[in-house]
């Protein structure tokens, strides 16, 4: 059995290798509501409208939120970016900070980030030439004015860089901050590099998207059949996926688990703070022939906050990781990225696996697409991760976190 795991490790490593020129960094962008011919995406559209919404929970759940990747923002460029209900301006100033203010100028409401120039730690308006301040807000230059008013001042917004990530700190209370993103130490020091990324746009809550990690039994229904079925029924009929060690443990439980295990008090009070954390665990194998197991993948997942996580694999041939971001653009419109890092020797097999994590993660999308959120589903005593889960989530929710026909109004003119 050993000879045969070997083996197969080798071929897809091969394999991998011989369709590096293709796969290599690959940047897979799709909006899967739109795929196919006119008369079809019309269809779908027309489809999506009659779809039943169901209870939602508040949309806009508090936490940190990416807004661009740190690549896509240069030193002295501004973006403009609408999610979470607002609009936001982007930019980094000339030694590399990053700040966000609200896009509307307070004087006569241009879009700074539409034309707005950076200056310094300002962002200036294109309109009439007025500077704000990033760290602040505070108007500090009127071009025409002898004197500024004190109460001449936009909103800001905090900020941080995690992972080449930028995020955007969103509460519906306006509370501060209590915990932040953390950069992992082989993307900081560059040991790791970039393999490749994905984006998709999806029709769901943002809540749906998460809740697959507690929701153990649709890994074999849903991702069981190989993911070249699509090419050819007659290869997928003798290849199938197994996943197996599937647990999803919010922190707490996790430390009291670690607690009991290791008699360390010290440990549970230290990680009070981490409530926002939760943690999954599951191992993938190739099943061929009904016989035969290869591409081993033990996947530690840390849910950090309601739209950011992070996945660890362990392979045959080293580790790497997927980070995973959640932002919703509208009330039920999110856009989900992946971005992949691998040491630079896999990146072969690294374009290999995120190919495949990004056909697997379409199956998921299809779904999402035309679902309806079951505030009080029918389950068994096997889906009670999910109810766990649930529980978890709805500390990201507080009095006045938005609802759906709140939000919706908002969006309309």
């Amino acid at each position: 059995m050993a000879g045969w795991w070997y083996l197969g490790g080798a071929f897809l490593l091969l394999f991998g290798i011989l369709l590096a020129p293709y796969l290599y960094k690959i940047n897979w962008i799709k909006d899967l509501r739109l795929e196919g011919k006119g008369k079809k995406v019309l269809a779908n559209h027309l489809e999506s409208k009659k779809r039943k919404l169901g209870k939602l929970p508040p949309v806009y759940p508090n936490g940190w939120f990416a807004l661009l990747e740190s690549s896509q923002l240069g030193r002295g460029q501004v973006k403009h970016v609408a999610a979470l209900g607002q609009n936001f301006a982007v930019y980094r100033t000339d030694n590399g900070t990053v700040r966000i203010l609200d896009a509307y100028c307070p004087h006569l409401g241009a879009n700074m980030a539409e034309g707005g120039r950076v200056k310094g730690d300002c962002l200036e308006c294109p309109f009439h030439g007025w500077q704000f301040r990033g760290s602040d807000g505070q108007c500090d230059h009127i071009p025409y004015a002898d004197k500024i008013p004190h109460i001449a001042r936009t909103k800001t917004w905090k900020c941080c860089e995690a992972n080449e990530i930028i995020f955007v700190w969103y509460h519906a209370e306006g509370l501060e901050p209590h915990w932040e993103p953390q950069t992992i130490n082989h993307v900081l020091n560059r040991t790791w590099r970039y393999q490749g990324r994905n984006e998709f746009l999806i029709n769901c809550h943002i809540q749906e998207v998460a809740e697959n990690g507690a929701d153990s039994a649709h890994l074999s229904a849903v991702h069981g059949p190989a993911i070249f079925t699509k090419i050819s029924r007659f290869l997928s009929s003798f290849a199938r996926h197994q996943w197996s060690n599937v647990n999803w443990t919010p922190h707490n439980s996790f430390l009291e688990s670690l607690s009991s295990k290791e008699g360390n008090e010290s440990k549970k009070q230290n990680g009070e703070n981490l409530r926002h954390r939760a943690y999954m665990t599951l191992r993938h194998r190739l099943i061929l022939f009904e016989k035969f197991e290869v591409l081993h993948l033990d996947v530690n997942v840390q849910q950090i906050g309601p739209g950011y996580v992070e996945l660890m694999m362990e392979t045959s041939l080293g580790s790497m990781c997927i980070f995973q971001t959640v932002t919703p653009m509208e009330p039920l419109l999110q856009k989900v990225t992946h971005v992949m890092y691998s040491p630079p020797v896999l990146s072969p097999y690294a374009s290999m696996l995120f190919l495949g994590e990004c056909l697997m993660f379409e199956r998921d999308v299809a779904i999402w697409n035309r679902k309806k959120f079951e505030k009080q589903p029918l389950l068994v005593k096997e889906d009670k991760s999910i109810i766990a889960y649930r529980r978890w989530y709805s500390q990201f929710y507080s009095q006045h976190s938005p609802s759906y026909h709140a939000a919706m109004k908002s969006l309309q003119w």
